[in-house]
């Protein structure tokens, strides 16, 4: 069943406007440090959450487009799909890398910036992610919704991949890491399957 979409005030807009310029400054530090992060560490659990926090980036800017012009539907429709393709691509790679770890081509080590940036994000993230349901709530916008649930997600990967990083770091067990990259991998492919369906996953 499709949701009714209701056109928004222009304080509700305004909100929506805030938290999606919220979303896109804390994406763009978020995948900035856990990228280089896992460069350095060489961490498949941090590259898997870089790489889906970069391209929720691209939901985001998209989202707030979306909000501050009369995009069509048909555009909306098509950066989606540019999404999932990213999504796919990212967690081929991701389950390469790993595989690579723990067949001893390359080691992660303890990174305790990208322990850092999981933390944050496990904080940040869902309260964005209630707030996104709320006003897709109000407005009835799919997108919105979408991206709430992108939300919810990348607090899951956090979680995901600090235990990973964390067991890493504590009793120095190396293929912690991979293994939770490797837990990561389902939920970006299902993320993009979602994406180009043009629906939400239910984590949210």
């Amino acid at each position: 069943m499709n949701s009714v979409l209701h056109v928004p005030t222009q304080d509700t807009t305004q909100l929506i406007q805030r938290i999606q310029t919220v979303t896109i400054l804390w994406m763009t530090v978020e995948a900035s440090v856990s990228l280089s992060a896992a460069w350095m560490a060489r961490s498949p659990a941090l590259l898997a959450f870089g790489g889906d926090s970069a391209i929720e980036l691209l939901s985001a800017a998209a989202v707030l487009w979306r909000f501050r012009s009369s995009a069509q539907e048909r555009s909306e429709k098509q950066v989606a799909r540019m999404a999932a393709a990213l999504l796919f691509i990212l967690a081929a790679y991701v389950a390469v890398v790993s595989a690579m770890t723990l067949l001893g081509h390359r080691e992660a080590k303890t990174t305790y910036w990208g322990i850092a940036i999981l933390i944050g994000a496990a904080v940040i993230m869902p309260w964005l992610a209630k707030e996104k349901r709320r006003l897709s709530a109000i407005t009835g916008s799919a997108a919105l919704r979408a991206d709430a649930a992108e939300s919810a997600l990348c607090a899951y990967l956090s979680a995901i991949a600090l235990v990973g990083l964390g067991i890493n770091a504590i009793w120095h067990i190396w293929w912690a890491d991979p293994i939770a990259a490797l837990v990561i991998v389902p939920l970006i492919l299902w993320e993009g399957w979602e994406a180009i369906h043009g629906k939400a996953c239910g984590c949210c």
